[in-house]
């Protein structure tokens, strides 16, 4: 049985891959092991014409080989999605890609999206340097919600939490540490889309969620 990722990060390849309406159908029919012949019945398609494309996502390490069936003179291969889940590496599009060294207004959303892309370039690349090193990526993790009276509101708590930042930092930075590791921080805030209904309810009366990973980085 493979190993299934719970997220895997694409280059542009990848990306290419998933973006294919068909193969993103059989990806999406595959997060539970099948054969090219089961696929091609769930979908209504030509055999042939899966393998194939089961063959370029295989390529592309997005499928793999879960079990081989003997069936009579033959050997159907199974294969499952290698992940639960995609997201495309930033660096896929090049120099094209959102660089918050380019945004001059540091309080527009372009700015946010650019330093949130970084962020996701930037863990994929620690991650698979980590994987490669057989160690596991030191992460912190923290996100909530926030409902504001008003923007002045809003505004008075942004002033709040930039000098509460600004204190820890200072009281916690240390350039001069023997083995000492510097870490990058990112706080962002945005509305919350209206159309997107928490299932655990009032997201005011939710515990902040936090996710920690202590163990040494590569």
């Amino acid at each position: 049985m493979i190993d299934r990722k719970s997220l895997q990060i694409l280059g542009a390849h990848g990306a290419a891959a998933v973006l294919h309406p068909l193969r993103r159908r059989i990806l999406e029919g595959l997060r539970e092991p099948d054969s090219a012949a089961g696929v091609a019945r769930r979908l209504s398609l030509p055999r042939q014409k899966v393998n194939y494309h089961l063959r370029e996502l295989e390529k592309e390490g997005l499928v793999a080989l879960e079990e081989e069936r003997r069936r009579g003179n033959c050997v159907e291969r199974v294969v499952r999605a290698t992940a639960r889940s995609y997201l495309v590496h930033p660096e896929a599009l090049g120099a094209l890609a959102a660089d918050p060294d380019r945004i001059e207004d540091r309080v527009s959303s372009a700015y946010l999206v650019a330093v949130a892309a970084r962020a996701i370039r930037d863990v994929a690349t620690l991650g698979e340097r980590a994987r490669a090193a057989g160690k596991s990526l030191a992460t912190f993790t923290l996100e909530t919600e926030v409902r504001f009276a008003s923007a002045a509101a809003r505004n008075a708590f942004a002033e709040e939490l930039a000098t509460a930042v600004s204190k820890l930092a200072a009281r916690h930075h240390d350039e001069s540490a023997p083995g000492g590791r510097r870490f990058r921080f990112v706080i962002g805030g945005y509305p919350a889309p209206k159309d997107r209904k928490s299932k655990e309810g009032d997201a005011s009366k939710r515990p902040t969620r936090k996710k920690r990973r202590r163990p040494a980085s590569a």
